[in-house]
């Protein structure tokens, strides 16, 4: 069995052996870490990283990235053995394309490098910190929507004592920032870049009431303090970002000639909407495209009803007439008519000062038809029961109330109905024994759309007897694993 011959490391010693093209479009060397970043993911180095890359390109400023990573200490040791330095590999239709990033300046592992960290979110050069730690990473309440005190991870970390290591990033952030206060440091924006309606605004709660549930004798000074000092900008972020393959691999070591332990890979797409809520300096993220605006909600809604939701419908109708990939689904005759015929329905829902609905769903069907993605419809059309009471639900009441007809959600309902039969084992779903058991009671196809939807929790569209009549009547055809638009 033959291996793959072995290669130099990539490491900034090997940055001189490559192509222009291929190296970081900023020295390395020339960066100082001026943002703190919590989460060591793919999606980070493949979004945010390469934004602040080409920002301080273009600038000519010096914003370089420590990024800390909550657990993987691995991830860190690997990041340090390159020089921080990694390849994104661009999964292109015409052929992958790949470049180094060399934004990132400094790696620290949260807790054995936790006075580093206080360090840097205490240093007044430091003026803006993020985070991709996934929605899990901010101990919600189920209840409250603040922080869970009661947590075992949380209230350990209130129980610590000072200058313990703490364990959630929240802690770690809000003792930071606390030290900041103390400091009268200069002002920092802290910017969640994970994938949560108000991001901001849950981040700043979430970080406030650790603050507030401390024994802190100060805490009333550090909270008052911060009211002045710190900003929690909400954002919107975009960019498909799979799991590296060993494709990925492949064509990084092909294009490099090095080997790269921490590819990462991405859709050609990417963007980056901001709240222009920054309390102090920041990287010119604008320069590669990122939008400030003054409310992000109009673009979190435009991403959920149309991408999100035209990914769900996508994923119902092609598991329902056999198809594996989005690419595969939009290939079909009716794949590209029913995301822009679900995007021109769902429209009217959507606040204005959003992006252009047309437009939007011309780059989702370009996106879509990417077959390099490999963007399996099962995963997609995975817990269902509690997607599509986010993604196609709400627009359907409002377009329901105003007397408006809805076929296009109506037919993306009944693919759905279609997968949830018992027997039917193509996605996971928490719901599935429930949603199995409508079909039990025999009876008329509408009585069964209605058990669904209440299932669901949609009591109020289960009784529009009108609409249960549209999904069901369009039942048949699926059966027979067609798709009539």
């Amino acid at each position: 069995m033959s291996t793959a011959p072995a290669l130099p490391r990539l490491d900034r010693r090997a940055l001189s052996r490559l192509a222009p093209g291929l190296r970081p479009a900023v020295d390395p060397a020339g960066l100082r870490p001026r943002v703190v970043h919590f989460g060591l993911g793919a999606f980070h180095r493949a979004h945010q990283a390469l934004y602040t890359q080409n920002a301080a390109a273009v600038s000519g400023e010096p914003w370089g990235i420590t990024a800390v990573a909550p657990r993987s200490t691995a991830t860190v040791r690997a990041l340090r053995e390159q020089d921080c330095l990694y390849s994104v590999v661009e999964r292109r239709p015409d052929g992958h394309a790949c470049q180094v990033v060399g934004s990132v300046v400094g790696a620290l592992a949260m807790g054995a490098d936790a006075a580093a960290v206080d360090a840097l979110l205490a240093d007044p050069e430091v003026s803006v910190v993020t985070l991709t730690v996934t929605e899990k990473g901010y101990h919600r309440s189920v209840a409250t929507g603040g922080l869970d005190t009661a947590a075992a991870p949380v209230a350990a970390d209130l129980a610590a004592p000072p200058g313990a290591p703490l364990t959630t990033v929240v802690g770690r952030l809000a003792s930071g920032l606390a030290l900041r206060m103390r400091s009268g440091a200069a002002p920092v924006a802290v910017v969640s870049c994970d994938n949560m309606a108000g991001n901001g605004t849950v981040l700043a709660r979430v970080v406030r009431d650790f603050v507030d549930a401390s024994t802190w004798p100060d805490r009333e000074t550090v909270l008052a303090r911060m009211d002045e000092a710190v900003t929690f900008p909400s954002t919107v972020v975009d960019r498909i970002v799979p799991a590296t393959s060993d494709d990925d691999r492949s064509a990084a070591r092909t294009a490099l000639g090095l080997d790269d332990s921490l590819t990462v890979a991405g859709e050609p797409y990417r963007s980056w909407v901001l709240e222009d809520s920054f309390a102090a300096a920041r990287p010119p993220w604008e320069h590669d495209g990122a939008l400030f605006v003054p409310d992000v909600g109009p673009y979190q809604l435009t991403k959920l009803r149309l991408l999100n939701g035209s990914h769900s419908a996508l994923a119902h109708l092609g598991l329902a007439t056999g198809h594996a990939t989005v690419a595969d689904a939009i290939a079909t005759d009716w794949g590209e008519r029913l995301v822009r015929a679900l995007c021109a329905e769902v429209a009217p829902t959507l606040p204005t000062g959003g992006p252009d609905p047309a437009a939007y769903a011309g780059e989702l069907v370009v996106r879509f038809r990417n077959p390099t993605m490999h963007h399996k419809l099962r995963q997609i059309g995975s817990d269902a029961s509690l997607k599509i009471t986010e993604r196609w639900l709400p627009a359907l009441r409002e377009l329901r109330a105003s007397g408006t007809d809805t076929p296009v959600l109506a037919l993306a309902l009944a693919a759905w109905a279609h997968g949830t039969r018992p027997g039917v084992h193509d996605r996971s779903d928490p719901a599935t024994e429930a949603l199995a058991s409508c079909w039990n009671a025999g009876g008329p196809a509408a009585g069964t759309v209605s058990a669904l939807l209440r299932t669901v929790g949609a009591a109020d569209l289960a009784d529009e007897t009108a609409l249960t009549a549209a999904v069901a009547d369009r039942l048949p055809a699926l059966r027979a694993g067609r798709v009539e638009i």
